[in-house]
């Protein structure tokens, strides 16, 4: 939970500072932060990927799990959904002012709710007590905060409840069936979770190029689980 919390807070004051400061900030100081803000994301993500035991088992659970996320169509869902959230409700609501905060509050919510980042921190913070993705997740989510409150207004700071209860709640629940996964399994989720993390940077951050990141988050639970088929063979 600490990171989460680290998190909600980054937000509210991001929120307020973007609100205060509006445009001011130069977009060349704002793109040199993202950019430092990617090669850290990328750093941390080879840094996870060093703790695989078998890299194979990183390999199959990325490739299975690809599979699985381009069949089941996870990243157009995701944005399917913030779409629609955001179609619905701005239709539906008259007053601008309403309106607006309405839809600051979504764009916010939906940016930093639905995201692979946010999965990956929050079940490695209640796994192992690590939130250092969460912190860089916060950070980003800090100057995303201020850039879309200058705009939207006092709406995204409103977003950090959403992500109290949803990265809360995929944080408690792996801090509740940690007693079910081994430091093995642990590991291939943590370097598997460090290759998307890579994908992340490369993709959303510093916008190398497009990779759906989104496609690959069942192979977080597919690591795990080829780790524990390999074991109940293995003699």
């Amino acid at each position: 939970m600490t990171g989460t919390i680290i998190n909600v807070l980054t937000i509210i004051i991001g929120s307020i500072l973007g609100i205060f400061l509006g445009a001011k900030l130069p977009e060349r100081i704002r793109n040199t932060v993202l950019s430092i803000l990617g090669l850290f994301t990328m750093a941390l993500g080879f840094q996870m990927f060093l703790k695989t035991d078998n890299s194979l088992i990183v390999l199959m659970a990325l490739l299975i799990g690809a599979l699985l996320g381009e069949w089941w169509r996870i990243e157009d869902k995701f944005e399917n959904l913030g779409k629609n959230l955001q179609k619905s409700f701005s239709s539906s609501l008259k007053n601008q002012d309403l309106s607006r905060f309405v839809e600051g509050f979504l764009t916010a919510s939906i940016l930093f709710c639905v995201g692979p980042m946010a999965i990956l921190g929050s079940i490695q913070d209640g796994l192992s007590g690590d939130y250092s993705l969460l912190a860089t997740k916060a950070i980003m989510d800090g100057f995303a905060a201020m850039a879309f409150s200058a705009s939207l207004g006092i709406g995204v700071a409103f977003s950090s409840l959403p992500i109290l209860v949803f990265q809360g709640g995929l944080s408690l629940l792996a801090f509740q069936v940690q007693n079910l996964i081994t430091p093995t399994m642990v590991n291939e989720m943590s370097a598997t979770g460090g290759v998307i993390l890579v994908g992340i940077a490369i993709s959303n951050i510093l916008t190398i190029r497009r990779i759906r990141t989104a496609n690959l988050l069942p192979a977080l639970f597919l690591a795990p689980l080829i780790v524990g088929l390999l074991s109940r063979f293995t003699f």
